[in-house]
């Protein structure tokens, strides 16, 4: 049996449309957006893509206006959705460790945990004050998910397995990465916030613009530069904040 993939969504975040998800068209206009996070599972073994975010009040009292539903929280949506246990998680991929990328992360005890070595180091010390409340830094008198937890830290592209490829994509972090499984229709980029939605990767023809940028980063250059590298290795790109994912159960 080959790998599937099964989108997790752990609550919705409200933000303007055009300063986070594409940037420059939609401003002012506030939007629901998805946290998602992935199972990927071949029957045996089950790895996480993420957790998703915090609860309503944690939310809304650091981050964005938010609602996690009944439900929402990621042990519950992988149960529900995929019939796995936490306990059965032998692995969790962090994209990146951004609040609602990495809460409840501890929940999954015999997991190992995956980020790319940069994105750890600053999330441990993210000395740009605009981030702290990205990373829960503790300087503003909270802990953050990750806080005591032991990483398996790669440098750059890594093979977990002979399907699944974690490889850079920076620009929305420092150290974001994506995650590329081999399945039965071909590859699959869980993107996470190197792609926000579709139409990132559809660009804006009028303007000669091969991509349109997510709104939320921190280097442009690597932004794009990651866009392609996503489109390179795709025969289906899974964007991390788009409603549409949920239109399927499972891919493929």
């Amino acid at each position: 049996m080959g790998y599937r993939i099964i989108p997790l969504n752990t609550g919705t975040i409200f933000v303007d449309q055009g300063v986070y998800c594409t940037m420059g068209r939609g401003n002012g206009t506030i939007v629901g957006i998805p946290s998602t996070a992935w199972c990927v599972t071949d029957g045996t073994e089950h790895v996480l893509v993420d957790t998703g975010m915090c609860d309503t009040e944690r939310a809304n009292r650091w981050h964005h206006q938010a609602v996690q539903p009944e439900g929402g929280r990621i042990d519950l949506q992988l149960m529900s959705r995929a019939g796995i246990r936490p306990e059965d998680v032998g692995a969790v991929i962090f994209t990146h460790l951004h609040w609602d990328h990495c809460s409840n992360m501890k929940l999954f005890s015999n997991a190992r945990y995956y980020v790319q070595a940069r994105e750890l180091a600053f999330a441990l010390d993210p000395t740009l004050p605009p981030y702290y409340k990205s990373y829960e830094a503790p300087v503003l008198g909270i802990e953050p998910p990750f806080a005591g937890c032991d990483f398996v830290a790669v440098d750059g592209e890594y093979s977990y397995n002979d399907a699944i490829t974690l490889f850079p994509t920076p620009g929305h972090s420092v150290g974001h990465q994506s995650v590329a499984v081999r399945t039965a229709a071909g590859t699959i980029v869980i993107a996470g916030d190197a792609v926000f939605v579709e139409e990132n990767l559809k660009g804006d023809p009028e303007h000669l613009l091969e991509f349109l940028p997510i709104g939320r980063y921190v280097n442009y250059f690597d932004m794009w530069n990651s866009f392609k590298e996503i489109r390179k290795r795709a025969d289906i790109v899974l964007p991390g904040h788009d409603c549409r994912v949920f239109q399927r159960k499972s891919y493929p």
